[in-house]
C-alpha cells in the first residue's frame, strides 16, 4: 500500500482503489483550496436518500463483537486515546481519519483481530484521530466526529462509539455527513451514550481544542497517511491490514494472540 499525499484529486483515486478491492491510504496536504467548516455544504451534504424525518440520514448500529470491549477502559493522555488495559504487555498504535474510507475498510476487516486481545488485556491500543480531511475535502466533520469520540471517553463508551462512527461513515468521501446532529444519532445507538454533557460537547465542540492536539500529535509522530498501524514500535506491513486473518497472522508474530 502507498501512502500517497492526498488532495483533492488524491482522495479521490484512494476511494476509487479502495472500491477496486486496492490497496490505498489518505493522507495530509496543505491545500489553498481547502475549506473548514462549511455549515451549508454540511447541512446539504447529510439531507439526501436514506434520509429520515429530521433531515439527517439513518444511524446504523456498531458492529455486535464491539460488546466485548464495553468493560475496557479507555483514558486520554495528551492527544492520544488509549483502549485496553494500560499495562497490557503489548501496544498497537492506530492513527485515524473519520472520514477516511480506507480506515473504515481497516476497521470492517483487519481491526477486528484486535477487539479479543485488548479484551483480555494483552494489548492496549493507542488512537490518534487526525482531522486533515476537512482541509482537503471541505467541511468539519472530521473535526465533528473527533471531538464526538474524545467526548465519550468521559461517558465510558469510546470503543462502542468508535465503532458506531466509521458504521456510519459516508459513502462518498466527499460528502460532510459528520454533523452533530447527525453525530448525536449515532450515539443513540450505542447504549448509555447519550447525556447532557456528553450532547453538549457534540454540539459546542467542547473538545476542539484537544482535536488540534490530537492532528499535531498524527503531525509529531511524522505520520503521512490513514491509515497507518504501530505494532510494539515497528510499522505493520499494510498488506495485511484489510483481512482480518492475515493481520491477526501479524499480531501473532509480534507475540499478540
Amino acid at each position: 500500500m502507498a501512502v500517497r499525499k492526498a488532495g483533492r484529486i488524491v482522495t479521490a483515486v484512494a476511494a476509487a482503489a479502495l472500491l477496486a478491492g486496492g490497496a490505498a491510504a489518505c493522507g495530509p496536504e496543505d491545500l489553498t483550496g481547502g475549506s473548514g467548516g462549511s455549515d451549508d455544504k454540511a447541512s446539504a451534504s447529510a439531507s439526501g436518500s436514506g434520509s429520515d424525518s429530521t433531515g439527517g440520514p439513518e444511524a446504523k448500529a456498531p458492529p455486535a463483537g464491539t460488546d466485548a470491549l464495553a468493560k475496557t477502559p479507555a483514558t486520554v493522555k495528551g492527544g492520544v486515546i488509549t483502549v485496553g488495559d494500560p499495562k497490557a504487555g503489548h501496544t498497537v498504535k492506530l492513527y485515524e481519519d473519520a472520514r477516511c474510507p480506507i480506515c473504515k475498510k481497516f476497521e470492517d476487516t483487519g481491526a477486528q483481530a484486535l477487539v479479543k486481545p485488548v479484551a483480555e488485556g494483552k494489548v492496549k491500543v493507542q488512537y490518534t484521530l487526525a482531522s486533515f480531511l476537512d482541509k482537503n475535502l471541505g467541511g468539519s466533520g472530521s473535526v465533528n466526529a473527533a471531538n464526538a469520540l474524545r467526548a465519550s471517553v468521559e461517558a465510558g463508551k469510546f470503543p462502542q462509539y468508535h465503532a458506531a462512527v466509521f458504521a456510519n461513515q459516508a459513502e462518498v468521501e466527499t460528502d460532510d455527513a459528520y454533523t452533530p446532529a447527525f453525530l448525536l444519532k449515532i450515539a443513540d445507538k450505542v447504549d448509555g451514550l447519550r447525556g447532557a454533557e456528553f450532547d453538549k460537547a457534540v454540539r459546542k465542540g467542547t473538545y476542539k481544542n484537544w482535536v488540534g492536539e490530537a492532528m499535531q500529535a498524527f503531525t509529531d509522530d511524522g505520520m503521512e497517511g490513514t491509515p497507518t498501524v504501530v505494532i510494539d514500535g515497528k510499522k505493520a506491513d499494510s498488506r495485511t491490514l484489510f483481512d482480518q486473518e492475515m493481520f491477526a497472522e501479524e499480531l501473532k508474530a509480534s507475540g499478540i494472540s
